[in-house]
């Protein structure tokens, strides 16, 4: 059996995806690995590019996107290997690291899940794990004081839950606590996992020694709004599914509040002076369409009313700019 099933899930990031299938191939070092991708329906040549340059890649072409957790959960039904690496397509993975990761997880047959150390294009830090979220955390956008000073060290940690873009999971932890969430489309779905992986007794591990340099944007910065509106109710479903029906309640009318106030914030006064101004519209308007989506089922006047201000601002904002 292989050491590694690496995972790929891909919409739309042809040149993305084959710098790190590349990445993936110069940096197995000592180990068998095959490789998995699922393509979302794609329109821009990923599936050719593909057959042309990694003919040895197993590759699941879908008909429709079906988001993120459902195409990992294709391949993780599917895949062998003595663990399974889900990897972003939007990555580059440097040298060693799926080694060092492999080692960790041989070391700690306790552990469930892997994360590594995740590096900006420039090599500068990126929060590569976080505490499980609170009400206060998602309001504040604060998670982890110190994660910084954490991330800089070459050691090896318990933490709550590593982010999605690179973690390496063992098959049997699978077996205990079951696949992603796929009734989630994207975001939220790893911390799910982590939770229910320690919720039944495994440890999730952040190595901070194993590198990969994640660019970011590859896929969601084409559909802003829609992504805004699905990261906050993936949000609100986690803590649904594991605090309660009024936690998750509390948590929808917090963040409601809170856009509220920044659409407030971002369009008084109006219009804004010099250029972006096209910008500043569809900024708001898709802070906008997330107020709509949380305040969807709310039937508080405060929440009423603070609708009524907010659609009077974009109706003016639309008005004035050209």
């Amino acid at each position: 059996m292989d050491d590694l099933c690496v995972i790929v899930v891909n919409w739309n990031t042809r040149d993305l995806l084959g710098q790190c299938l590349q990445s993936v191939y110069e940096t197995a070092d000592h180990l068998t690995c095959n490789v998995i991708v699922v393509d979302n329906a794609s329109i821009d040549g990923s599936q050719t590019m593909l057959r042309q340059r990694f003919p040895q890649v197993h590759l699941i072409g879908n008909d429709q996107n079906v988001g993120f957790a459902r195409a990992n959960n294709q391949a993780l039904a599917v895949g062998k290997g003595r663990y399974f690496l889900l990897l972003n397509s939007d990555t580059v993975v440097l040298p060693h690291t799926l080694e060092k990761m492999v080692q960790c997880a041989d070391a700690h047959p306790e552990v469930g899940i892997i994360g590594c150390k995740l590096l900006n294009g420039d090599g500068s830090l990126q929060e590569s794990w976080a505490s499980f979220p609170t009400f206060w955390s998602e309001i504040l956008g604060r998670n982890f004081r110190g994660r910084r000073l954490l991330e800089e060290s070459p050691l090896t940690y318990e933490v709550d839950w590593v982010g999605g873009a690179c973690m390496l999971v063992r098959p049997t932890a699978i077996a205990e606590v079951g696949l992603l969430d796929d009734s989630i489309f994207m975001y939220s779905e790893e911390t799910d996992w982590c939770f229910r992986m320690k919720r039944q007794g495994r440890k999730v591990y952040y190595l901070a020694s194993a590198e990969v340099i994640h660019l970011g944007g590859g896929s969601a910065s084409r559909a802003s709004a829609a992504q805004l509106v699905r990261l906050y109710e993936s949000k609100i479903r986690f803590f649904h599914r594991h605090y309660g029906a009024w936690q998750a309640r509390l948590l929808r009318c917090g963040l409601l509040a809170v856009n509220v106030l920044g659409l407030l914030r971002r369009a008084l006064p109006w219009p804004p002076q010099g250029r972006g101004r096209e910008e500043a519209r569809r900024r708001l308007v898709a802070q906008w369409h997330l107020i709509c989506q949380l305040g969807r089922g709310q039937a508080t006047g405060a929440i009423n009313q603070a609708h009524r201000s907010s659609a009077a601002i974009v109706d003016r904002a639309s008005q004035t700019l050209p």
